[in-house]
């Protein structure tokens, strides 16, 4: 629980520092911007302080808003850049393929789905916290250092997940002719690719999860029509037996191990 807590509490801080990666670079001016003093003093809420290395600070109330506006992006975040697309697909397979309709409920599956993410993205957010949030916390970096070093590690993931086919359709569709690294692929290439590629990998792994489920609703029809009770729904007879076999192969454990695991991102 205390490692859940530490992991929610990483992941809040880590929403100014990742976010940037997908926006497009923003032109700020060099120069300082400040309101006009009021009655009784007033405060400057906009300032931008150039550096002597030519960089550029920006004042605590610039961060703050691009914090608020991070916000609104942490849904997108969520399902582009992490395990989250994949996790939700299969939980979703397994209740269709049982035929339990609302059991267990969307709240309960976006809930184990989001802790699964976050389980499986520690030791990206771990690498991000040490590479890059702590130095910047300290004042050691400045944010637009710690932007550049938060992006290899996130970057890394989405390679490791990201089939070769899919990387190679992106950047064809993108017209990049050449890619000498897999460092150099951007974001707005790298994205679209990993999404498709945890799509495919979720609709697979669906597939075999459907398989066995299939195969009883298969024999209860077949036993249904052979003693004549056509009019009898073979979803109602064989409900008990897909459940049944659910607990006692210890499905939840399997696919969840499995979904874990099928993560190769050492």
């Amino acid at each position: 629980m205390n490692r859940c807590l530490g992991i929610i509490k990483k992941l809040l801080r880590l929403t100014l520092i990742i976010s940037p990666l997908l926006l497009p670079a923003l032109a700020l001016a060099d120069t300082a911007v400040s309101t006009d003093p009021v009655a009784g003093g007033g405060l400057e809420t906009i300032t931008v302080k150039p550096n002597a290395d030519g960089s550029q600070t920006y004042s605590v109330n610039i961060q703050i808003i691009i914090l608020m506006t991070v916000l609104t992006l942490l849904p997108a975040i969520l399902l582009m850049m992490t395990s989250f697309t994949r996790i939700i697909i299969v939980l979703g397979f397994i209740r269709q393929a049982m035929g339990t309709h609302q059991t267990p409920s969307n709240q309960v599956l976006l809930g184990l789905s989001l802790f699964l993410t976050m389980f499986v993205m520690a030791p990206v957010i771990d690498r991000i916290n040490s590479e890059a949030l702590q130095p910047y916390m300290k004042d050691e970096i400045q944010i637009q250092d710690a932007i550049l070093k938060a992006r290899p590690a996130v970057t890394d993931f989405m390679l490791a997940q990201t089939r070769e086919s899919d990387l190679e359709l992106f950047v064809s569709l993108a017209g990049i002719e050449e890619v000498k690294s897999l460092d150099d692929v951007p974001f707005t290439v790298l994205i679209p690719a990993f999404v498709t590629s945890e799509l495919k990998t979720a609709f697979q792994i669906g597939f075999i999860i459907f398989l066995p489920f299939l195969v009883i609703d298969l024999v209860v029809a077949c036993t249904l029509m052979s003693m004549g009770m056509m009019m009898l729904s073979p979803m109602i007879i064989s409900l008990p037996f897909k459940i049944m076999l659910f607990v006692l192969v210890d499905g939840w454990s399997l696919v969840i191990g499995t979904l874990a695991a099928s993560f190769n991102f050492g």
